[in-house]
């Protein structure tokens, strides 16, 4: 039988995100950042929709990161995926890499003082694992139908954000049993969780969107002294 070798190395690859500035006249003295990881097949584009209707918004620096691995619809529609199985680790590196540069970016260029991440589906692992591993300080997170990720309860991570985790009553995909699981991983971690119960299933609903936007105000918006 042929001898057959797989081999991994590193290339460098673009990414893509999308920036909003804040729109509203009364924004925060010092300025913040919500920043933003799209569900599997869906886009930068669907995700930041989605964050623009989030109450408070308007105020804030609005982010959405694409994934780095893009695909078409059966529409033809060109969407992305975080990542598979094949090769996990290194995958799981380069997001990290990938988001923390974005993150990076977003400081020198705008100088923000306060940042928060937000993920929806696939996405919310990317969440978890910018606010553990991207190396920079994170105020709030918030996670709509997905699941935190072993490699982040695994690591312990110092300092890790409030985190706000959603769940709709039919969804199917993230049960509520992972939802009572994920609290109980990161209350171990010494992290401080709620979970929000809202009528609808994979999706985000205004009844989720106005709890995410009173919690990122809480932490993103601290009252002056």
């Amino acid at each position: 039988m042929t001898d057959i070798q797989r081999k991994s190395f590193e290339t460098p690859v673009h990414g893509t995100y999308l920036l909003r500035r804040p729109v509203a006249t009364d924004t925060p003295e010092l300025p913040v950042a919500l920043v933003g990881f799209h569900g599997y097949g869906e886009t930068a584009t669907e995700m930041m929709q989605a964050m623009e209707r989030i109450p408070g918004s308007e105020r804030w620096f609005l982010c959405s990161v694409q994934a780095l691995h893009p695909f078409y619809r059966k529409t033809g529609e060109v969407v992305a995926s975080w990542m598979t199985g094949f090769d996990r680790d290194n995958a799981i590196h380069d997001n990290v890499r990938y988001v923390s540069a974005v993150v990076g970016t977003l400081r020198e260029r705008h100088g923000i003082a306060r940042f928060a991440y937000v993920g929806f589906s696939q996405g919310v692992a990317m969440a978890y694992r910018a606010a553990a591993l991207g190396g920079h300080w994170s105020h709030a997170l918030v996670a709509l139908a997905g699941d935190v990720p072993p490699d982040v309860a695994e690591a312990h991570p110092p300092n890790f954000p409030p985190v706000l985790i959603g769940r709709g009553s039919e969804e199917t995909w993230y049960t509520e049993d992972q939802l009572v699981s994920d609290v109980a991983k990161l209350e171990k971690m010494g992290v401080e969780a709620r979970a929000a119960h809202f009528e609808g299933g994979h999706e985000w609903t205004e009844e989720f969107l106005t709890e995410a936007g009173t919690f990122l105000k809480q932490h993103l918006e601290p009252p002056s002294d």
